[in-house]
């Protein structure tokens, strides 16, 4: 039976129950299984069957500690009329690729995809290691993750959620999104600086042991709704498992011929599940991991030296304007050949000096990987040139990888069939999708959605109609030294 231990080497192993409730491990490294499973099915013989199933026996897979019933229950609360889409998520053919869409959950976004089903999966761990504590949800968003937990956790008995995000640093809708949301449980607050800050931020409230204490006297101890938390990471690797089955229904693929996935990433948790797909025996020939201007991926998958040292800037594609990439470390751990010692060591380095160098098995193991990058001005062509070739519209995150995908295709003319993960509705960025398809756009996003859905008549998901509207219920702004202080004030 699979447990889990630190990516550091200091924690004991646990069930798959502990480590969702833990979030992050006590040495501050995070959980990974000690073995990865094999895929528990043959994709070929499961084609036509819904989502739901892909699910389950993917879940079952890494969480062993949960009985049948209980994730059939998880599974059935979290993926049901509540997505748009009957197939939970589509795989669309556009250009020179198929575009899984991961948008159709409650908030348009693809962290619904895994936030759907925390919720589920955390109270379900709760009742059976017998949890007595409030579970705080602590949360750093880079835009998508904030809302999706939040709607995810709101009015959840036994929790209270706490989000910050970079006050400038997302989108007018994204923001909108947050600040409306409902829920007495839920707590958000804007921070004085960037998502690396409020990541940061939050590392530091984790590995306060006074805090921790402090909490605990109050009957309170701290989870996790990032990627770091393994009951998050691990409904994403479904996905992937679903995106294969649907290209052999497609015929695009004949059996166990490879597929390609192209993911645009900033905190390395999406392509990392693509990684796992992968180890369990999913025909993935190669990672192409998408990054903006903040190319730091980029430059690491390509040279083996990661390096924070360097300009951040804010783009039109938000969820990737990152430089410190948490689940980074997990793949570090299982390419060294499962090395505590090494993998802390790199970590140590981060820390000290923002920068590390990797070499032998961890840089013969990113051969997997293609990195690539696009700035705003080829995000924006691309959206453009994809609309008017396919009528197909993306949000700016998807293009940036649509764009990583045509280069990545001229530079090896490597013509395996490529997954795309679209992982927001064009309408999340409406200003900028406006713009690159020609329209003369407002300086409200909000009218800009409207005159989006009136050029191209693509449904305006239900998460962001009428958002202008909804009652603001939170507003407070914080320093990052202030973040501990906000959590307490919260619990009050």
């Amino acid at each position: 039976m699979i447990r889990y231990k630190s990516t550091r080497g200091g924690d004991e192993s646990k069930r798959s129950t502990e480590a969702i409730i833990q979030g992050i491990a006590a040495d501050k490294g995070l959980f990974v299984p000690e073995t990865i499973p094999a895929l528990p099915f043959k994709p070929e013989q499961k084609t036509a069957t819904p989502y739901h199933y892909s699910a389950f026996h993917i879940l079952k897979s890494f969480l062993p500690d949960f009985t049948d019933e209980e994730l059939k229950r998880c599974i059935e609360g979290a993926y049901d009329s509540r997505f748009e889409a009957a197939e939970i998520a589509p795989l669309v053919k556009a250009g020179s690729a198929y575009f899984l869409e991961l948008y159709h959950g409650r908030t348009a976004a693809f962290k619904d995809m895994a936030l759907s089903i925390l919720p589920y999966l955390l109270t379900t761990a709760m009742n059976k290691e017998k949890e007595e504590k409030k579970v705080v949800i602590l949360t750093a968003t880079s835009g998508d993750t904030g809302k999706a937990a939040l709607e995810g956790f709101s009015d959840v008995p036994g929790t209270e959620i706490v989000v910050f995000y970079p006050k400038d640093g997302v989108s007018q809708v994204q923001e909108r999104q947050m600040l409306t949301q409902s829920g007495k449980n839920t707590h958000v607050f804007a921070i004085r600086g960037n998502f690396d800050d409020a990541q940061a931020g939050v590392k530091k409230i984790f590995n306060d042991e006074a805090f921790a204490a402090k909490l605990a006297a109050k009957g309170y101890r701290l989870s996790s709704a990032n990627s770091i938390n393994i009951g998050r990471l691990a409904p994403q690797i479904v996905y992937y498992v679903y995106a294969y089955i649907k290209l052999l229904e497609l015929g695009a693929v004949e059996t166990g011929a490879p597929m390609n996935v192209v993911i645009p990433t900033g905190n390395f948790g999406n392509i990392l599940a693509a990684y796992y797909a992968k180890r369990m025996g999913l025909p993935v020939r190669r990672l192409i991991c998408a990054s903006n201007r903040n190319k730091i991926l980029t430059d690491f998958i390509r040279t083996g030296v990661y390096d924070a040292n360097r300009d951040f800037y804010v783009t039109n594609s938000p969820s990737m304007d990152i430089l410190i990439s948490s689940n980074l470390e997990r793949l570090l751990y299982h390419l060294s050949g499962d090395s505590a010692g090494e993998t802390a060591a790199l970590m140590a380095k981060l820390e000290e000096s923002r920068k590390y160098c990797v070499t032998g098995k961890i840089r013969e193991g990113l051969k997997d990987f293609y990195g690539g990058f696009a700035g705003v001005e080829e995000t924006n062509e691309t959206i453009g040139k994809l609309y008017q070739d396919e009528k197909y519209l993306v949000d700016t995150h998807t293009a940036v990888a649509y764009k990583v995908y045509e280069d990545y295709l001229k530079e090896t003319g490597d013509g395996t069939p490529a997954v795309i993960a679209s992982t927001a509705s064009p309408y999340k960025f409406a200003d900028s999708v406006a713009k690159s398809i020609g329209l003369q756009t407002d300086a409200d996003e909000f009218e800009n959605i409207r005159l989006l859905h009136e050029h191209t008549g693509v449904a305006v998901p239900d998460a962001l109609k009428n958002l202008e509207g909804r009652e603001i219920r939170h507003s407070g702004v914080v320093d990052v030294g202030g973040m501990a202080d906000a959590v307490s004030g919260s619990l009050e």
